[in-house]
């Protein structure tokens, strides 16, 4: 009882946060107070706007201070408004247990007939905070919203189960989970833009690193369902957790980060979570290590903290017969690793693949895992494509949305005829 009374008081906790900051605004970003409801449980909150200024301030000098890849992006055309909608979505690791999410709108102004929309899905963090809905502490969002919705894309994008107003664990890299709540914000979205006179059209996804696993399986799901996608663009995709697990114990690289040993600390004391799995951090983690683990997972501390406290290396943070246990499928843990695959079935929508040479995290072997076996099981083109030379994490996602846009702008056309009317 005392689990779920500080359960409900810590999500109460947050959700007030959340509206405060959205009510004083930060760094220019301001909203009005209260929700509006548009019915199914749906809600959404102005949540200020970027003018032209702002959007291109963002192309450049915090594009310089979230990279130094060298890329440029055309300037904004629209000043974006920008929304907060909450909505419930369900877990269904957890027998579908109904859960309160959130996630972010942006709009761009004065922009007359049917929008196109792009679901993004963001990649790793490691506070509640650092997502779509929180804007100002999301670069990546930032750089969406200027690439995309100051160009005329609707942009759409789910903080997760664990992530925003949330007050679940973080469900990272929990497969359904993910996908059903990706597919409740475009449909809760749906009933947002009805509510604000917006008509959408071609639905197109794109993510990033953990963002990119989701867009794989959330994009599966859309196909199961019969939804159409138009086209969907993954930058350094990890497709097969089960072998970039096996590659971080197994396979130790220059180019590892130590952020990657946080990554695993998460993954394992999700998949203990959601996977009713007890006692699987502790087996996994040795003793030294455990809390620091524990703690960031539960956001008592931040991943600053966490790294003073945690190895280097992933095979240093584990437990050497788990380690073990892993190229052999030893265990349930790993077993679920290999059944959460995000790529073995025959897709209908076509995919580009980015990847770089020197990502710190994802190979380029398993970004690309999904080119061949499509080939292979006549299923749709998804297309590798190099990032160019000097791309890593970061270079990989940003040569990765420039391209995509440029694809999917390319993909538009060719379904209007003169006149500039759909087919």
């Amino acid at each position: 009882m005392n689990r779920i009374r500080n359960r409900r008081v810590n999500g109460w906790m947050v959700v007030c946060f959340v509206l405060a900051f959205f009510s004083a605004g930060a760094n220019g970003v301001t909203a009005a107070e209260g929700y509006k409801e548009v019915g199914g449980g749906v809600k959404y909150q102005a949540a200020g706007e970027y003018s032209l200024a702002r959007l291109n301030k963002i192309l450049t000098s915090e594009l310089a201070e979230f990279s130094d890849f060298k890329i440029a992006f055309p300037e904004a055309k629209h000043a974006v408004t920008l929304y907060r909608v909450v909505y419930t979505s369900v877990v269904p690791e957890l027998n579908n247990r109904p859960v309160t999410v959130s996630g972010l709108i942006a709009v761009p102004q004065n922009v007359a007939g049917t929008l196109p929309v792009v679901s993004y899905q963001h990649g790793t963090v490691f506070s509640r905070t650092e997502v779509p809905s929180f804007p100002e502490e999301s670069a990546e969002t930032r750089l969406m919203i200027a690439n995309f919705a100051a160009q005329g894309y609707v942009v759409i994008a789910a903080d997760y189960v664990g992530k925003g107003v949330s007050a679940e664990n973080d469900a990272f890299v929990i497969k359904d989970a993910t996908a059903q709540t990706c597919l409740d914000m475009v449909l809760s979205c749906r009933a947002v833009f009805s509510d604000l006179k917006i008509t959408t059209g071609e639905l197109f996804l794109s993510g990033w690193s953990q963002g990119a696993y989701n867009t794989m399986v959330f994009l599966r799901k859309l196909e199961t369902l019969g939804m159409p996608v138009k086209a969907s663009a993954m930058a350094a995709t990890p497709n097969d957790v089960y072998l970039l697990v096996n590659r971080l114990m197994n396979v130790s690289s220059e180019l590892d980060v130590q952020w990657v040993v946080g990554v695993i600390c998460l993954l394992v004391n999700s998949y203990e979570h959601y996977y009713g799995l007890p006692g699987l951090s502790q087996a996994a983690i040795k003793p030294q290590y455990w809390q620091a683990a524990r703690d960031l997972y539960v956001n008592k501390i931040t991943w600053t903290q966490a790294a003073k406290l945690l190895p280097l290396k992933t095979r240093d943070l584990l437990q050497a017969e788990f380690v073990a246990g892993g190229s052999v499928v030893g265990n349930q843990f790993f077993r679920q690793l290999q059944a959460n695959e995000a790529y073995c079935w025959r897709a209908k929508t076509p995919v580009r693949l980015y990847y770089g040479q020197i990502d710190e995290v994802i190979a380029p072997y398993i970004a690309t895992l999904p080119m061949k076996y499509q080939e292979t099981m006549a299923g749709a083109s998804m297309n590798a494509v190099f990032a160019g030379e000097g791309a890593n994490h970061r270079g990989a996602f940003l040569y990765g949305i420039s391209d995509q846009k440029k694809w999917f702008d390319e993909l538009r056309k060719e379904q209007e005829v003169p006149g500039g009317r759909p087919r």
